[in-house]
């Protein structure tokens, strides 16, 4: 996967101030929509908190992955976060989240967005990509860690 394809440095924010689980989504939500104007900010995050009520995207190890299929959305869309201080986001391990990878795709892209998650959860299941990701100080470091796994794929 190449995910400089998918994430945008706009879309990558280290030691975002979220505090709890919705307001890490509509902070996400609001990231991808001033990046992407044709993507309401309003209809992602009503999206990603439905998706949230089906389950937890919280995958363990600190590690939530919220997705959802949005109109408008033309190609599969992410935005990274490291938060501040991690929050509780109901993971699968019961520890608290705090690196975010939101990711949207066209309604149409079903296989695509299943193929692209399970890269992303393969990748961030790897304790080296997620110290690199954790130890960035800045937004620039961030992306450029993110774009490790480009590299690494």
């Amino acid at each position: 996967m190449h995910i400089e394809t998918i994430l945008a440095p706009r879309r990558a924010i280290c030691g975002f101030k979220g505090g709890s689980k919705k307001r890490v989504l509509e902070g996400l939500a609001q990231t991808i929509a001033q990046d992407v104007p044709s993507i309401d900010a309003d209809e992602v995050f009503k999206r990603l908190i439905g998706r949230e009520r089906l389950g937890s995207t919280g995958i363990g190890e600190g590690i939530a992955i919220p997705h959802c299929r949005v109109a408008n959305c033309t190609e599969t869309t992410g935005a990274l976060i490291t938060l501040a201080s991690p929050i509780d986001y109901d993971a699968i391990d019961q520890e608290p989240v705090d690196i975010i990878f939101a990711l949207l795709v066209p309604e149409e892209a079903t296989d695509e967005h299943l193929q692209i998650l399970a890269e992303l959860a393969g990748a961030l299941a790897n304790a080296d990509y997620r110290n690199r990701l954790r130890s960035a100080q800045d937004n620039e470091t961030l992306f450029n860690a993110a774009l490790a796994l480009s590299a690494e794929a």
